[in-house]
């Protein structure tokens, strides 16, 4: 059997669940053949990763301005991309341009004009491109798609849809490139493209209009003024003032952080533990939405990134009844501990309201694993080379990933203008 051949773009956070599995659990059909980045330490380091904890020999490696030779050189099958947010589309258009398929890490991408572009280059060159959303393959979210599907509460006319984002996970988007809308497209793209990707997974539509709204409340400077803050610092590392902050973080003191970020900054250029509290964030931390799918349903979304607990309220109201689903989730920091600690569940509860009948609870299976045990199933169903087959077909490709982002592209420009936004006049398929 020939190995399928895969080559790693971006070598951060979200690199090793896939370099690592690639290495162990599926080593029999697949082959790791390169790594590419911007930063030579950081590839280092997780070729010491693939070396002292995968027993896999170090991959070459390239600089990002060497793609197209690593390409042409290394012949890969297919390219994993988990570079920045705002350097996706050019990664996967260059792949497909070169013969390559792509597994892409959410979002696809950032706004309407990088989706088309995708789009396009997708039709020219034929090649496929997966959107890695293992928040589909969680068994309780996997639950919601199956109930909605078999008809238990009829036709859906609303969700309400509440995401909660803690001051340990929450906070981290703030410290990081994500802190920057022209790098991840807010959290309404970023974050959000997981949740709108879940609705319309589960009612198998696609959106129609958004009307929102969003503000910076709690972290950036203006708002840390206003709450009687009046000590400020440019980064945690060698700050006295980040000594006595909640909000800060220790890079030198957690080998994965420092290995990736900290060691490598002086070639990045990249700083990874910027103040949450600093005057040039230009991302929301409280967001909310009004969608109207092609299905006729209507969404209320909110997205807050400062609270208590971590976790989610759905309410899905349909002709029949309605699902009440709720999770605590175990919060994080990205790279920062266990890789299955993110967004692991730590509770949840599925309950079926029928109209004019007697509510129940729904059992739902737990898994191991990130994500819910959405990070293992999603990965059988990516590189083993005859995955199980999937009823609620739950793998997504390009169009999936887009659709999921223009909810939140089109939020974003109602944000910015006041006014409802038309999404299929975003871009044409």
């Amino acid at each position: 059997m020939k190995k399928k051949r895969y080559a790693q773009v971006g070598t951060g956070g979200r690199a090793r669940m896939f370099y690592e599995a690639i290495a162990t659990r599926y080593q029999d059909s697949s082959e790791l053949v390169a790594f590419c980045d911007m930063s030579q330490k950081r590839m280092d380091y997780s070729n010491t990763i693939l070396k002292d904890q995968c027993g896999h020999p170090p991959v070459p490696t390239y600089k990002s301005d060497q793609f197209t030779q690593m390409v042409k050189e290394q012949r890969p099958d297919v390219i994993i991309v988990t570079s920045v947010d705002r350097t996706h589309d050019q990664y996967i258009i260059k792949a497909m341009e070169l013969g390559c398929d792509v597994i892409s890490e959410k979002p696809i991408t950032t706004d309407s004009e990088k989706a088309q572009a995708i789009i396009d280059a997708q039709k020219q060159y034929g090649k496929t491109i997966r959107v890695t959303f293992n928040y589909r393959y969680a068994p309780h979210h996997s639950k919601i798609r199956e109930l909605i599907t078999q008809g238990t509460i009829g036709n859906v006319f609303s969700v309400h849809f509440e995401w909660l984002l803690n001051t340990q996970h929450g906070a981290d988007y703030y410290r990081r490139w994500h802190r920057n809308k022209q790098n991840s497209g807010g959290l309404l793209v970023h974050k959000s493209t997981h949740h709108f990707d879940l609705v319309n997974f589960w009612l198998g539509t696609q959106p129609k209009t958004v009307f929102a709204y969003g503000d910076l409340n709690f972290y950036g400077q203006a708002a840390a003024e206003k709450r009687g803050i009046t000590q400020f610092y440019y980064r945690c590392h060698g700050s006295e003032v980040a000594k006595h902050d909640p909000f800060a973080i220790d890079l030198e003191s957690n080998p994965t952080l420092k290995g990736l970020y900290l060691d490598a900054e002086e070639e990045s250029g990249y700083i990874r533990d910027r103040s949450v509290f600093s005057d040039d964030i230009s991302i929301e931390d409280t967001m909310a939405a009004l969608v109207r799918y092609k299905s006729g349903a209507m969404l209320s979304y909110s997205l807050n990134t400062y609270l208590p607990w971590e976790g989610f309220n759905v309410a899905i109201n349909g002709s029949k009844g309605r699902i009440e689903y709720t999770a605590l989730e175990k919060p994080y920091i990205n790279a920062g501990g266990k890789q299955c600690d993110e967004g692991a569940t730590v509770y949840h509860k599925v309950r079926v309201c029928p109209l004019l009948d007697t509510p129940y609870e729904v059992e739902v299976e737990t898994r191991e694993g990130g994500h819910g045990g959405g990070d293992p199933a999603m990965l059988d169903d990516i590189f083993l080379e005859n995955p199980p087959h999937d009823p609620l077909s739950r793998s997504a490709d390009h169009r999936d990933g887009i659709r999921s982002i223009l909810t939140g592209i089109a939020a974003n420009k109602s944000i910015a203008s006041g006014l409802p936004v038309d999404v299929d006049a975003l871009l044409h398929w």
